[in-house]
């Protein structure tokens, strides 16, 4: 990164605020930038739905805070999750705690929010076997976008869903999205 600088033609060295700062890049990179893409994935617990619980389960306002891979400046906001149960006591749910730590995993990685968004999905498709459905919504601001070229506040949403949210049976994308809003107050 010092070589980086250097190229600018920004002397670095001579300024004692960013004498340090390759130390600093590179430690940010490798604990909170791209963490997810060099450390294992977390350990997730899934248990079976041993009361047969049907209904949704959603946990809303996920803090992301993710590296555009095109760019390499930071993308932040949200994310919402939701899956619904399979009807089957050996199907299989997780805690809420795991859906923060898959996005958070997901998102400390170079990416672009297409793919964390399907990535989210996934894991938690896979974790919750038998599941009849899983709604992935982002909703992120990006610095390239903020500090770049046009340099607006905009807003970009991406959303993958599956099961009976993407078929909205039983009005089931309707019921996630009543969730999202609600959680904004």
């Amino acid at each position: 990164y010092g070589k980086f600088l250097t190229a600018l033609g920004f002397d670095w060295k001579a300024d004692p605020h960013s004498e340090n700062t390759p130390k600093r890049v590179a430690k940010a990179w490798v604990r909170d930038l791209i963490a997810g893409s060099i450390n294992p994935a977390p350990e997730v617990t899934a248990f079976p739905n041993s009361d047969g619980y049907t209904g949704l389960i959603c946990q809303t306002r996920i803090p992301v805070t993710s590296l555009c891979a095109h760019h390499n400046l930071a993308f932040t906001g949200v994310c919402h999750v939701a899956y619904i149960a399979g009807k089957e006591k050996t199907d299989m749910v997780i805690g809420l705690s795991k859906l923060n730590r898959i996005v958070d995993f997901f998102s400390r990685r170079p990416n672009i929010q297409e793919s964390l968004t399907k990535q989210i999905h996934d894991m938690v498709n896979e974790l919750c076997v038998g599941n009849r459905g899983v709604a992935v919504v982002v909703e992120s601001q990006h610095n390239c976008v903020k500090c770049r070229g046009i340099k607006n506040d905009s807003i970009m949403k991406t959303s993958q869903m599956s099961g009976y949210f993407h078929t909205n049976e039983i009005g089931t994308r309707q019921e996630f999205f009543n969730l999202i809003d609600q959680s904004r107050y």
